[in-house]
């Protein structure tokens, strides 16, 4: 989807669509989708936020079952709810860069500065430097992508079969279908901002305690990838 085969000659490096190869960024490890791993553990993403009201609520669902998450946030959300990103910092969650104002395109000096800018609101707020990155709509350039690692970013995607689109309000129901195709050492994307989230809320208080009977846990991506290290390790 991201790959295409041919470079029309009227586009610049920057805006050409991302040429090289999945296997090519995790080799490098420049991008992350998901990993391979035996061990029922799951990563549970949030786009978009935080929102004074659907974050708290996807917050204290997460607290009740003991799951960890990792919250992409938008530096201009940030700045409107300080106190929230301090809450997803206190309770153990990871925070992570969205880009500040969410542009669906952008140069790639653009980029670097929405990135920079939002960091460092974010170390303002809790005191620590996100080091991942989330691409809007998960769009990116090789341009990008080799910008994006040279600033010290690594770039989180999703496993593609579990982008909830609950941003298009599918249902309840239909969010809970691709949620449970997940299986060991997937990333799942909900969004807790940009819109009404209340069926992502509604759906995440019946997977949460579903995939926990299932034996699965939730980590934060960085979580996620000292499992797959140590499995490499081995």
């Amino acid at each position: 989807m991201l790959v295409l085969a041919v470079i029309p000659f009227f586009q610049t490096k920057e805006e050409a669509a991302a040429n090289r190869s999945r296997q090519y960024y995790e080799e490098a490890g420049q991008v992350v989708w998901d990993i391979h791993t035996d061990q029922k553990v799951l990563a549970l993403t949030f786009d978009d936020g935080p929102h004074q009201a659907y974050t708290s609520e996807i917050l204290d669902l997460l607290a009740l079952h003991g799951a960890k998450a990792t919250f992409f946030i938008i530096g201009e959300n940030a700045k409107k709810n300080p106190a929230l990103v301090e809450r997803i910092d206190e309770e153990g969650h990871e925070i992570a860069n969205h880009t500040y104002t969410h542009p669906l395109k952008t140069t790639v000096p653009k980029l670097i500065e929405e990135i920079e800018q939002t960091s460092e609101l974010l170390e303002q707020i809790t005191g620590n430097r996100p080091k991942l990155f989330r691409p809007v709509g998960g769009q990116y350039t090789d341009a990008m992508i080799d910008a994006i690692a040279e600033e010290g970013y690594k770039v989180v995607m999703w496993s593609w079969h579990l982008d909830t689109e609950d941003w298009k309000e599918p249902g309840v129901g239909k969010i809970l279908q691709i949620v449970n195709s997940a299986k060991e050492g997937d990333v799942i994307l909900f969004h807790d901002g940009g819109g009404n989230r209340q069926q992502t809320v509604e759906a995440l208080k019946q997977a949460l305690p579903q995939l926990k009977e299932q034996g699965y846990t939730f980590v934060t991506i960085s979580e996620l990838l000292a499992i797959q290290q140590s499995t490499i390790q081995k």
